[in-house]
């Protein structure tokens, strides 16, 4: 490849590579049924804030038609807040000497397939993991409200993921999706839970079903990791439809730069992107979690504020048990 092409290179990078990616939030989006959204509509700013009519059902009351004709007090029409954060990520850089890639030269297409593809599914990646990191951490944050602990050291089973359900109570038809890692899929799977049809897979996101109930199956650190004690947990996310949503907007930006200096030529290619994350029920928390997080920032429950009334209008429950 003349170096003189490097630039069209860099240009047929950056368009594989979104294209890859749509194409699998496309599939994801359909497979998961919506619980993890992952949206190509992006947003400018360091946040999206969106205001919605907070629950009015408090407002219901038991009247005495022969009781005195007292005062009553006002529920008020208020307003909450929906903060959705923008998070920056980068891919790269990827080193090359051209002199020596004689397949880039004799079809430059390979190249641009074989690094498109994977800046897609890294990507992909990042931004499954940022959400499940995120959910998990607010989730936790709440406690018992939304979060069943075994209290045991054993393989989580359907019926505490259930356990976990009900505490959205008659609501509990909303959770359509549990996100768990590969190990405690196949835990259940030796219990005779076999109805898996395959419904997804990119990397190392699977995307099956189990007794007719849609299950994401990835290796997500954060549902492995215990935010308290040294050890590890085995969690299982539940999530409503909507519950996670990731906003990418295909602002990827790439650059290929060529440099002499050294015994042979080096060409390298880096990327930045950015996406948005937000939870249902849930707004970032400006002040504390502030713009541009880290991924320790995103995994703090508190930089995530419940906003909804009840827990049944948030992202989902959690299923907690501890490791040995």
């Amino acid at each position: 490849m003349a170096l003189s092409d490097m630039k069209v290179f860099n240009a047929y990078v950056r368009e594989a590579t979104i294209e890859s990616v749509a194409q699998m939030v496309d599939k994801f989006n359909a497979a998961s049924g919506g619980a993890i959204q992952l949206s190509t509509e992006g947003f400018g700013g360091d946040y999206l804030l969106r205001s919605s009519f907070s629950s009015l059902h408090s407002a219901q009351r038991r009247v005495d038609r022969y009781a005195a004709n007292s005062a009553q007090s006002a529920t008020a029409l208020a307003q909450i807040q929906h903060n959705t954060v923008k998070i920056a990520g980068g891919f790269g850089p990827i080193q090359w000497e051209p002199a020596q890639l004689s397949w880039v030269q004799d079809n430059p297409a390979s190249a641009i397939a074989l690094i498109s593809q994977n800046m897609a599914e890294a990507m992909l990646k990042d931004m499954l993991n940022s959400a499940i990191a995120a959910a998990v951490a607010a989730m936790e944050n709440l406690g018992s409200t939304v979060v069943y602990d075994t209290n045991t050291a054993v393989d989580i089973t359907y019926s505490h993921i259930n356990a976990a359900h009900a505490k959205f109570g008659d609501m509990s038809q909303l959770l359509i999706c549990d996100v768990m890692d590969g190990q405690t899929y196949h835990d259940l799977i030796a219990a005779n839970l076999t109805n898996t049809p395959q419904l997804f897979q990119a990397g190392n996101v699977t995307v099956v079903q189990i007794l007719g109930k849609r299950v994401v199956v990835t290796d997500a650190p954060a549902l492995r990791e215990s935010p308290t004690t040294t050890g590890n947990d085995i969690k299982v996310l539940s999530l409503v439809q909507g519950g996670v949503v990731v906003h990418d907007a295909g602002d990827l930006i790439t650059n290929i730069d060529t440099t002499n200096g050294k015994l042979r030529i080096e060409t390298t290619l880096q990327a930045d992107y950015t996406f948005g994350l937000g939870l249902k029920g849930y707004a970032w928390d400006i002040t504390s979690g502030g713009k541009s997080p880290t991924d320790a920032e995103i995994a703090t429950g508190s930089n995530w504020d419940k906003i909804a009334t009840s827990v049944k209008h948030t992202a989902g429950v959690v299923t907690l048990s501890q490791t040995n």
